[in-house]
């Protein structure tokens, strides 16, 4: 009797040359929402991939354009969305912003559904400014159990956190009364990404270059969203024998389940085109003290996990 082939991602996930994705569990569908990977004056749009098993993904385009948003004019990337009462937010980085005195930062775009389209939620930058040394970049939104919901942000080596406001469009305060607070762990870049397992706050960041091989994962575990985040170590980066530039990625979780999976782009081997970037995914596995095993990189992905079944199942 002929053994049922096992189905399997593969990685690349799927075609095309994109970056920075954030993954998340939306409608009943996994979802990525890359950068779309090209010189700065051509990324001027956001495509969407959804999918029931990880493995077939389909392709949404242009669910948010440049032409939508009034004040960005070079380079849209690092997107990350959230669902809060029905409406789907969705941060981004645009302009690529060099001082205060700069038009840009990082933006807020709202729909009804998670494949949009979008459309810009203010007609201005929802952070516009310098505060710690922090570049207003590579936004990631994260929501605590609570209903609590932070975006953590940064580039140049510093990285800050803001609490939204319950509209998602607006910055709160914290209890001390400050707007920004910087959180930069030890050799921080840029990327921010947190999850929340077990009660303890796992913050993760890419370091070294974008543009560089040596473009990696590292993470830290807090029990406060606020950190402290001490470094622990690397969790991503490159193999000779895979890929090189491993690095600013999102997480997904199984629903239900305590299986985890990375979401990363990488270069492969033998491209010097820095903006050669394509998204794949594999394991992330939890050793039983609580700390993360580093990331074996696979050209063969991850396993069929549907999402239906894993609900169901759970």
């Amino acid at each position: 009797m002929k053994k049922e082939q096992i189905k399997r991602s593969g990685n690349p996930l799927f075609p095309g040359l994109y970056a920075d994705p954030e993954a998340r569990v939306f409608a009943g569908r996994y979802w990525i929402y890359p950068t779309y990977s090209a010189p700065y004056e051509e990324q001027r749009h956001f495509d969407a991939f959804y999918s029931t098993d990880l493995v077939e993904w389909t392709k949404v385009e242009r669910i948010l354009t440049m032409e939508d948003i009034s004040w960005a004019w070079r380079a849209l990337w690092a997107p990350s969305p959230i669902e809060r009462d029905g409406k789907y937010y969705y941060y981004f980085a645009a302009n690529d912003i060099q001082s205060d005195q700069d038009v840009g930062g990082i933006g807020v775009a709202v729909s009804e559904k998670p494949e949009g389209p979008f459309r810009d939620a203010l007609g201005k930058p929802l952070i516009n400014q310098f505060h710690f040394g922090a570049q207003p970049i590579d936004p990631h939104v994260f929501m605590d159990d609570d209903g609590t919901a932070y975006l953590y942000y940064g580039g140049w080596g510093h990285c800050n956190v803001v609490k939204l406001n319950d509209d998602m469009i607006s910055l709160g305060t914290f209890d001390d009364g400050e707007i920004y607070k910087e959180v930069t762990p030890e050799h921080f870049v840029e990327g921010p990404c947190m999850i929340k397992r077990n009660n303890v706050y796992y913050f993760m960041w890419a370091e070294g270059g974008w543009g560089c091989p040596d473009y990696s994962v590292a993470y830290a575990i807090s029990d406060s969203p606020l950190g402290p985040f001490e470094r622990i170590g690397k969790i991503l980066q490159q193999d000779p024998k895979i890929a090189t530039s491993a690095g600013h990625h999102g997480m997904l979780q199984i629903p239900g389940t305590d299986e985890w999976y990375i979401v990363y782009h990488r270069r492969p081997l033998g491209e010097t085109d820095r903006n050669h970037r394509v998204v794949c995914i594999d394991r992330l596995i939890f050793d039983e003290d609580g700390t993360i095993r580093p990331v074996q990189m696979t050209l063969e992905g991850v396993e069929a996990r549907p999402i239906q079944a894993a609900m169901e199942e759970y």
